[in-house]
């Protein structure tokens, strides 16, 4: 069975008039989670108790970020996620915003704000990719992946 990385994803940003239509459809609670680098309050996430199979996309641009597979219990009231769907489907940014350094994670697509990951993790990564709820959309094993940038592509095939 071909997985999710054999399809080869268009990480070419959206354009001007696509960045404008996506944005258009989102919140202002959206808005300020997805581009202005905004947090959930911890357990009360929708994806939090998630457990069927499929795959997670970047709520902006569809871009597939993590395999349901992936996704552990870390206990600290946001999914989490021992490692991407392909490294380079997020961006690392170093973070100083509250006094400290973390590492934030970003879709390396639109650049929206996903979360942080952190070094202590399960085994094999010892990565915690810990994520917003509010920055994934889930799709169920078998039904279409988004495809919101119109491209075509890998985008609408099922997830796996």
């Amino acid at each position: 069975m071909r997985d999710v990385v054999d399809f080869g994803f268009d990480l070419a940003p959206p354009t001007r008039e696509q960045m404008r239509e996506l944005v258009a459809e989102l919140s202002e609670e959206d808005r300020h989670l997805l581009l202005e680098h905004g947090e959930e309050a911890p357990f009360c996430g929708v994806f939090l108790h998630e457990h069927r199979e499929g795959l997670y996309t970047c709520r902006l641009c569809g871009l597939p970020l993590f395999k349901a597979v992936e996704k552990f219990e870390s206990g600290t009231g946001w999914p989490s996620f021992t490692a991407p769907v392909e490294s380079d489907h997020l961006r690392r940014i170093r973070d100083t915003r509250y006094g400290i350094v973390r590492t934030e994670i970003v879709c390396a697509r639109c650049g929206a704000h996903q979360g942080h990951v952190f070094p202590d993790g399960p085994p094999p990564t010892g990565e915690r990719f810990c994520i917003n709820s509010g920055s994934l959309e889930f799709t169920p094993k078998g039904e279409p992946l988004p495809d919101k940038l119109g491209r075509g592509g890998p985008e609408g095939k099922p997830a796996r």
